[in-house]
């Protein structure tokens, strides 16, 4: 590595002998130079300020959300009931547990709790379809009796 910077400082600077590394740092001088200064810092500080949440994963819930879209094929209605009724059971958590209900949809089978979201999210649809006929009459059940 010294050798690469050696050879650009030849290069850049020809036969003289003084280098750009080997001169010593000095503080910027005059107001300009101060600005620029106090400019570039509070610009590297609202950055990484900024860039902290950015920097997250995307939660993985949103994957469920998504893939309950797909399957529910791309019907906004239905699937604002189910997010909702989802939202309240697990918060689309699928290692959610309540007594001996399980994952996102909550449901009591043990199945639940071996299989990961997306299963989980199939296997909640195909409950609401065939207990209820859809996502908004199940929501409808849960606001009414409190359970689904």
């Amino acid at each position: 590595m010294v050798i690469m910077f050696e050879r650009i400082r030849w290069f850049m600077v020809g036969s003289k002998q003084h280098s750009l590394l080997k001169r010593k740092a000095e503080p910027p001088r005059g107001w300009l130079g101060r600005c620029w200064l106090f400019g570039s810092a509070l610009c590297v500080l609202l950055a990484s300020l900024l860039l902290v949440n950015e920097s997250h994963a995307v939660p993985r819930a949103t994957h469920y959300k998504q893939y309950a879209f797909i399957q529910l094929n791309h019907s906004f209605t239905e699937f604002y009931c189910l997010d909702e009724l989802y939202h309240h059971e697990s918060r689309w958590n699928p290692s959610a547990r309540n007594g001996s209900h399980y994952g996102i949809p909550q449901g009591r089978s043990k199945y639940l709790a071996r299989v990961d979201g997306f299963k989980q999210v199939d296997w909640g649809i195909k409950y609401n379809l065939h207990r209820y006929g859809s996502m908004c009459k199940a929501l409808d059940h849960f606001k009414r009796k409190g359970w689904h």
